[in-house]
């Protein structure tokens, strides 16, 4: 019996010390898996001094009370989204946040400093612009909703959102103890009760990097008559903003 629980018990501790090893591995390298920074951008880029770092975004002017505030996918290059934001929204001013680390803008990425990036730039543009929309797609959903939560805006639109970025990481690494290790948590559910906006949200049907029912349950945490939920039937978490029923959403401004 006892040669039998030696190598047994070598084996136990063995597999114990293999997922400690590979739980830190995650840990240290977690920033790393969640962000996917762009490569420096050819585009022009305005900036702006705040937090310490130049911020930079991308921007279509427009003289009046409007304007459209957009913070974008994970590896995506906001940049890119501002001609047909432009063309779906002629009358407006529009704006799109560089992440740090993003399409050339100084700075590493987390979850702290792009809020407080989201906040700068609002704040600059609310000196000029009346009535603001927030537009946020997949990571830039969290941000979007947080600033809604915390400033006065017109208008939130959540694109392919989630409830928490634990959630979706528990999801996709159900073998680690995602909640325990996360550092940039993003848990957007918090944020939705304090949010006074008109907010639609829209979800793929098909999505699996963010399952549409992650999306469904932070609509539940929104005071009543708050949010609406819009689901995009064979669309899936790239190929939404190719359905031409995403543009007339955007553009309905809830009416």
């Amino acid at each position: 019996m006892r040669a039998v629980a030696g190598p047994l018990g070598t084996l136990l501790l063995v597999a114990v010390v293999v997922y400690a090893a590979l739980c830190l591995l995650m840990f240290l390298m977690q920033r790393s898996l969640l962000y996917y920074p762009t490569p420096p951008s050819a585009a022009p880029q305005a900036r702006l001094q705040a937090n310490g770092i130049e911020l930079r975004f991308a921007e279509r002017p427009r003289a009046g009370p409007r304007a459209l505030l957009y913070f974008g996918g994970n590896a995506e290059d906001p940049s890119h989204s501002l001609p047909e934001l432009a063309a779906a929204f002629p009358d407006d001013a529009i704006y799109a946040l560089h992440y740090r680390g993003y399409a050339g803008s100084p700075g590493t990425p987390s979850e702290a400093a792009l809020h407080a990036d989201a906040q700068a730039l609002f704040d600059a543009l609310q000196r000029r612009h009346a009535q603001i929309t927030l537009i946020g797609r997949s990571l830039g959903s969290g941000l979007a909703l947080r600033l809604a939560a915390e400033r006065p805006v017109e208008r939130v639109v959540l694109v392919t959102p989630y409830d928490s970025i634990s959630a979706i990481a528990a999801r996709h690494y159900p073998w680690l103890p995602v909640r325990w290790l996360l550092q940039d948590r993003y848990e957007a559910w918090r944020d939705a009760p304090r949010v006074k906006a008109p907010t639609l949200l829209l979800l793929a049907s098909d999505d699996t990097l963010i399952p549409r029912q992650h999306g469904e349950a932070l609509s539940r945490h929104f005071a009543p008559g708050i949010a609406t939920v819009r689901v995009l039937a064979g669309t899936d978490h790239d190929s939404i903003g190719a359905d031409p029923a995403y543009w007339r959403a955007l553009q309905s401004r809830g009416e």
